[in-house]
């Protein structure tokens, strides 16, 4: 019995070392999703990377987002005023059609601290225990603590811009303390050590130059020519191609600039997803409205030299893989909700509440967010009308389904 006894004791006492041992969250920035149970958090002030396993998802509940103010309610989960709340990010969990949201809560003298919670379409907010993380992996390079940007911002915030996983890898983009900035590192997960690091360069059309040290801002993963590719989109706004099979620790690779897409924006995120037979790539901008992208017209710009010669400003900003502008010029952050819908976490035009919504692929709109023609209730439809279906399906989803006539 001594024996045994000893041997659970040895086994409780080993356990709580190596809880003990994983380093506290310190901040939360980027949020990526493994698989439906893995949650991958950046925390730039700790430098670390964290695994959060998650409970199984339930059936999702096939129900659109509609949530006019979702900031009201996250600070009442958390014991704080919706002013003291920064947003930071959002993942949508595999499955389940629950958001997750990453965000800082702001306290005294210039104290933080991280925050996760998860928010379904009914509105409900469960907040998550961040010191139970499964694991956690260093970022051994991240910039010095005390650079800064316009004086008062840190380069480690910058230290992860983004991060996606794919078959077994998590890519992270951001920046490093290394002479050429601009960096890609690569962690097997599980986590099993160090991460391979990459830096990149790559012509910007809008400065004209070669550029290493702005890191990417925002990227996903598709399949362009059938190479697994990352394409990733910078500030003000070159868009890259890079094949995952180019990533190699200690490397310094040339991404191809396929297209530029803008002056004087920032990207919020960027998604691909299928819609019928057709792959695409939604990114999402800070000053401006969003740019769909097909796979086929991106891999025909993969499939050529790249984009070496600046825009002619101000009469031909754009350059390379054309666009086509859907109106989300509102939204912060974004993801897949499900095969037809996205999710998007935007700010009011009017009074600023944060909202999360769903929009629906194909569409690129929320009806309710105007006031048109075909609004005034004695509006006609014509025989055939091209909208009319759309109308009605838009008006349902977004909680309007008396007006759906």
């Amino acid at each position: 019995m001594k024996t045994r006894f000893s041997m659970l004791l040895c086994a409780l006492l080993a356990a709580r070392s190596a809880l003990a041992a994983q380093p506290s969250m310190q901040s939360a920035s980027k949020l990526s999703f493994g698989d439906a149970d893995t949650l991958f958090v950046a925390d730039w002030q700790g430098a670390r990377i964290f695994a959060l396993t998650l409970p199984a998802p339930a059936s999702p509940a096939g129900k659109p987002f509609n949530l006019q103010d979702v900031q009201a309610p996250i600070a009442n989960a958390l014991g704080v005023a919706p002013a003291a709340l920064r947003f930071e990010d959002l993942a949508v969990q595999p499955g389940s059609e629950l958001a997750y949201i990453a965000l800082t809560v702001r306290g005294a003298k210039g104290r933080s601290r991280p925050a996760i919670v998860s928010v379904d379409a009914a509105g409900k907010v469960r907040r998550l225990d961040l010191s139970k993380a499964a694991a956690s992996a260093a970022i051994t390079d991240a910039p010095a603590a005390d650079a800064r940007f316009w004086r008062d911002l840190p380069q480690q915030t910058l230290t992860v811009t983004d991060m996606r996983y794919y078959q077994n890898k998590l890519y992270v983009a951001g920046l490093s303390n290394r002479s050429f900035a601009s960096t890609l590192r690569v962690y097997d997960y599980p986590f099993n050590g160090k991460a391979s690091a990459t830096t990149i360069e790559m012509y910007h059309p809008v400065h004209n130059q070669i550029e290493t040290r702005a890191p990417i801002r925002s990227m996903t993963v598709m399949n362009i020519g059938g190479e697994p590719t990352l394409v990733a989109a910078y500030t003000c706004t070159p868009l890259v191609t890079i094949p995952l099979k180019d990533l190699q620790d200690g490397a310094h690779i040339t991404a191809r600039t396929v297209g530029e897409l803008g002056w004087g924006s920032a990207p919020n995120g960027l998604v691909s997803f299928k819609a019928g037979e057709a792959e695409y790539a939604l990114l999402v901008n800070s000053s401006r409205s969003a740019d769909l992208l097909s796979a086929a017209d991106l891999a025909s710009a993969a499939a050529q030299p790249g984009v070496s010669t600046p825009i002619d400003w101000p009469a031909k900003p754009y350059l390379g893989v054309k666009a086509t502008m859907t109106p989300m010029s509102a939204v912060m952050r974004i993801d897949n909700l499900n095969p037809q819908l996205l999710l998007a976490l935007r700010r009011a035009d009017a009074g600023g509440e944060m909202q999360l919504v769903s929009i629906p692929k194909g569409g690129y709109l929320r009806l309710s967010d105007f006031v048109n023609e075909y609004d005034f209730p004695d509006y006609r439809y014509p025989e055939g009308d091209k909208f009319r279906d759309f109308h009605q399906y838009a008006r349902t989803l977004e909680g309007y389904a008396d007006l759906a006539r």
